[in-house]
């Protein structure tokens, strides 16, 4: 029994010796765990070295990084942005780059891949668009936060042989901003004015028949208005007692002159002549015309109603004479117009008033008439203004063959002003500031020059040239105005670019970016000099 017993205290005391072994275990067990994730953890933070090797390929480790927006402006490529704006330079909208074209990184990364990987252009430092004096040879941040932008050695001053202020715009830019181009030429030029005329009487060319003595009307020939009558037609008869008596004294004073044509004494006789002859002109002060003067002669007897003839080739306009009406010297009976010619009035705009003057030719349409066009003439214009329209009245003539052209129609009519050969540019390639005037003439080598020049008359959508250009150069006529912005904000960079003046240049700094003094506020010395101290 004493054996058993034993044996059974023996296992009892090695149980303890297990558990501890156990406990080591499962404690070797976390330590390699811990090691395990460690590792895992380096490995992951560090994926992208380790996808470049060899390991990391097999284990296919490499990933690719997200890629962000990138906002450029059109105007300036070198500049970018992370967000969606306007550009600081020239205020344009910022558009989104393409994917594919710009790096995820640009403010730095990509900036610095730009400037060590080799390209056609060479950057030679690198400025804040929001402060032009700012320059530094590297990338980064300026003071105010923002990305800094290259500036290549194609945005340097010209090079010698080009004219004062030529700037150079890279063709992808010219791309980039839609430049295109033109060419000053010599060629006819003509302006064509168009207006609507009202078809009116000539008024030179208008009758009003009158009496001019007292009496009644006898008999009426022309009984309406509207009639076409010829010249020397009967119109109306009249009886006057005073125009009778006249007739009286001229027979009277003709049987008189006859008798005493023979007489010795000449005062006499020449009295005599001198009494017929007045009284024949009284006669005809009354519209009595020679030939009636000789049927009252021939007949030896007055006339009791006399004839009234119209004056003039016309229509009758008014008819006031109707039978046995009591007249006056004042009565206007007819009134009669010659629709031989015809005047048109149309209106011309203020600032078309330069285009025309007198004997100018013209043409006209009518709607009544279709294809069919009249010629005339501007005879007169009109010195004033309407106030209300801002138009000048001007009047043409046309010949009416026919009668075909009535008063009070609607016609629409054409100016034509013709130049001759002129020098003359397009319209769009002109910047006028109100003062001047400056096209930009494409240069070789992507120069372009600012040149004032002095304009004529706008015919159309182009300008004479007077003066500043030559036959055949080649000028801008789209994206100029892209290319002034740019022309100014690099002459306010090389303007800015160093302390004092603008040419004395220098290269980039070495070090990092530094803030120039402005020329813009040199310091002021007895003398009225600028400081050049700060120059080395």
């Amino acid at each position: 029994m004493l054996p058993n017993k034993i044996i059974k205290v023996s296992h009892q005391r090695q149980k303890p010796k297990n558990l501890m072994s156990q406990k080591g275990s499962v404690a070797w067990v976390l330590v390699l765990l811990i090691a395990i994730g460690g590792a895992l953890g380096v490995a992951y933070m560090n994926r992208d070295l380790l996808g470049e090797t060899k390991l990391g390929q097999l284990l296919h480790l490499k990933t690719t990084t997200t890629s962000k927006d990138i906002y450029y402006c059109p105007m300036h490529p070198q500049y970018h942005s992370d967000r969606p704006g306007t550009c600081p330079i020239c205020n344009m909208n910022l558009e989104k780059m393409p994917a594919g074209k710009e790096s995820a990184t640009r403010p730095e990364a990509s900036v610095a891949k730009e400037a060590q990987a080799p390209a056609e252009r060479k950057i030679l430092y690198w400025t804040d668009p929001m402060i032009p004096g700012y320059k530094s040879d590297k990338p980064g941040k300026s003071p105010m936060g923002m990305d800094l932008s290259p500036v290549y050695e194609e945005e340097t001053p010209p090079a010698k042989g080009f004219p004062p202020g030529s700037v150079r715009i890279a063709s992808q830019t010219q791309q980039l901003i839609g430049v295109e181009y033109g060419e000053v030429t010599e060629q006819p030029l003509s302006k064509t004015i168009l207006t609507v005329g009202r078809l009116t009487y000539d008024e030179t060319k208008i009758a009003r028949i009158q009496p001019r003595i007292d009496g009644w009307i006898d008999s009426v020939f022309v009984d309406f208005a509207g009639k076409l009558v010829k010249k020397g037609q009967p119109l109306f008869s009249l009886y006057s007692p005073e125009l009778f008596s006249a007739q009286q004294e001229l027979l009277i004073a003709k049987r008189t002159m006859e008798s005493l044509a023979n007489s010795e004494f000449k005062e006499v006789s020449a009295n005599a002549e001198s009494l017929y002859q007045s009284t024949k002109e009284r006669l005809k002060l009354w519209n009595i015309t020679d030939g009636e003067i000789k049927q009252i002669e021939k007949r030896g007897a007055p006339i009791r109603a006399m004839t009234l003839y119209s004056p003039i080739d016309g229509f009758v306009l008014t008819r006031n004479a109707y039978p046995g009406q009591r007249i006056a010297p004042d009565t206007e009976l007819y009134s009669i117009a010659d629709l031989s010619t015809i005047w048109v009035l149309a209106d011309v705009f203020e600032y078309e008033i330069g285009h025309i003057q007198l004997g100018q030719t013209a043409t006209m349409e009518l709607s009544y008439f279709p294809g069919e066009t009249f010629k005339g003439v501007i005879s007169f214009i009109y010195p004033g203004l309407d106030n209300t329209t801002r138009t000048l009245k001007v009047r043409l003539q046309f010949p009416n063959p026919g009668f075909k052209l009535k008063p009070d129609m609607w016609a629409n009519v054409t100016l034509k002003i013709d130049y001759g050969r002129q020098l003359s540019i397009p319209g769009s390639a002109v910047l006028d500031s109100g003062t001047e005037q400056i096209v930009f003439v494409a240069l070789s080598d992507g120069y372009f020059e600012p040149r004032k020049i002095q304009l004529g008359a706008q015919v159309d959508n182009r300008y004479i040239v007077l003066s500043g250009l030559k036959q055949g150069e080649k000028i801008v006529t789209s994206g100029n105005f892209l290319i002034d912005s740019e022309s100014k904000l690099k002459s306010a960079l090389s303007g800015m670019g160093s302390p004092g003046h603008a040419e004395h240049g220098g290269s980039p700094p070495a070090g990092g970016g530094q803030k120039d003094q402005s020329p813009l506020q040199p310091k002021a010395i007895p003398g009225g000099q600028a400081d050049h101290s700060g120059h080395q």
